[in-house]
């Protein structure tokens, strides 16, 4: 899977997350959002993502990277250190303070990114997501556990991602599907341009009022 996602040129697919927090009288909540991501390798990259706190999208094109807040029609800038989408990403974390699950599967070499911390790993067997026959692998990290799930064939993409925080109180979820592959789109190059829309104010400093995500510390 890894050798395949790191060899395209360019793909596209549509997402749906779920994030369980753990709120202060110890229920598990679980706030769910959609979007897509589209990229064109080496540097360029588009992401949008609707949930119940934020409607945003961000734009990675070569060394300038853009996040939107549509609800506030705000956006903020940031310059990529270096020429790729993983250099990219990793100013984008560093910027917005957010992990950016999932994100590892977009590296240029998925592998090397998705098991630098891993103690242990196994194949746990044949399963079905979505109707898609998927090999499923588990494995074993200090601080977390994660499982992912591959469509069986000649196109061995993910189509499911979980990750479990173990020490954190109500061992809480992160997960996410992948739908809809494309590992051969006709992509749009517009798409990778960002221009403000009317009336858009530009920001210096990004925080929740771009992003809206909910926190496992905000819940506790």
């Amino acid at each position: 899977m890894a050798s395949y996602l790191g060899g395209l040129k360019t793909l596209s697919f549509d997402y749906d997350t779920d994030q369980e927090i753990i709120d202060r009288w110890g229920q598990k909540l679980q706030y769910s959002a959609s979007g897509a991501v589209m990229a064109s390798r080496p540097d360029k990259l588009h992401v949008t993502r609707k949930g119940p706190y934020a409607d945003v999208e961000a734009t990675l094109n070569g060394k300038l990277i853009f996040l939107y807040g549509r609800g506030l029609n705000i956006f903020a800038q940031m310059e990529n250190p270096g020429t790729t989408i993983d250099t990219g990403l990793e100013e984008f974390r560093i910027s917005t303070g957010l992990d950016a699950a999932g994100a590892d599967l977009l590296s240029a070499d998925p592998y090397a990114v998705l098991t630098e911390t891993v103690d242990e790993g196994s194949f746990v067997g044949t399963a079905f997501v979505g109707g898609v026959e998927c090999d499923h692998l588990a494995f074993r990290t200090e601080i977390v556990d994660w499982q992912i799930w591959i469509r069986k064939g000649e196109q061995p993409v993910p189509v499911k991602y979980v990750i479990t925080s173990k020490w954190v109180t109500g061992a809480p979820q992160y997960s996410v599907r992948l739908t809809n592959w494309n590992v051969e789109p006709k992509l749009d190059e517009s798409i990778f341009t960002f221009s403000p829309p009317a009336g858009a104010k530009k920001i210096e400093q990004i925080g929740s009022d771009v992003i809206g995500d909910i926190t496992l510390e905000d819940a506790q």
